[in-house]
């Protein structure tokens, strides 16, 4: 790592989405820094391209908060925190409580403390927070009710963030609706989802790569969600 080279952490950053932004952002140059949760081959390949790869537990308040002591300890200045670390669970009448807690400590609960333990860092002629959020934050859904709450959650910690960290830090958020399809989904299914936005496509990683590039080159944009969803909200 260079003198000049700026650094930018991603949470969550072993698959999909945020592997894709990991290894984009390292080849412009950035010191990219990630957080994962299980050990995956591709941890190695990433520390092979000088990505520093720290694993974490984002569950607990402890394992956030050791890993934000080991950023400290390692990096005295940050380019942005961009908050990826995501998961996914279907709503359930026997462990309603127990899941509704675990979204919140993953998508809510954790950036907050990462924010709040980090945002000294966050020092230079330009600082971004960007949160990743989800289309749903804004609509709800019947069977995920406590993943689109946690969201939802995110997204106001997003305005939060933005009025205490200006004019030093913006903040913002990145909200997808499909992005991306699975390997494992059939083509019955792609057609369905396709057809719930006005474009009808889904268009890659990429997408969510362009916009944090545009979110970290912008001077004047903060407490905004921008949502990347293909027109789906017009599609009545």
């Amino acid at each position: 790592m260079s003198d000049t080279q700026q650094v930018i952490l991603i949470t969550g950053a072993a698959q999909r989405v945020g592997l894709h932004c990991a290894k984009a952002l390292n080849r412009q140059d950035y010191k990219v820094v990630i957080s994962y949760r299980r050990q995956r081959p591709v941890i190695d390949t990433l520390t092979e391209k000088g990505i520093d790869c720290i694993q974490a537990d984002f569950a607990t308040v402890e394992g956030v908060e050791n890993f934000t002591d080991t950023i400290r300890q390692r990096y005295p200045q940050l380019r942005a925190i961009i908050h990826n670390a995501s998961d996914w669970k279907h709503d359930s009448i026997h462990n309603q409580a127990d899941i509704f807690e675990q979204m919140m400590a993953i998508h809510a609960r954790a950036p907050m403390l990462i924010n709040q333990r980090l945002a000294e860092r966050l020092s230079g002629e330009k600082a971004d927070i960007i949160h990743l959020t989800d289309y749903v934050a804004s609509t709800g859904s019947a069977r995920h009710m406590a993943y689109a709450a946690s969201k939802a959650a995110l997204e106001n910690l997003t305005l939060s963030f933005a009025r205490k960290l200006a004019p030093k830090v913006k903040v913002n958020a990145i909200a997808p609706a499909l992005i991306c399809f699975n390997e494992g989904d059939d083509e019955a299914y792609r057609q369905k989802a396709l057809q719930k936005s006005l474009l009808g496509i889904a268009p890659g990683e990429q997408e969510v790569l362009k916009t944090i590039n545009w979110l970290l080159d912008s001077d004047f944009v903060t407490g905004r969600i921008v949502a990347l969803d293909g027109g789906r909200h017009l599609n009545f």
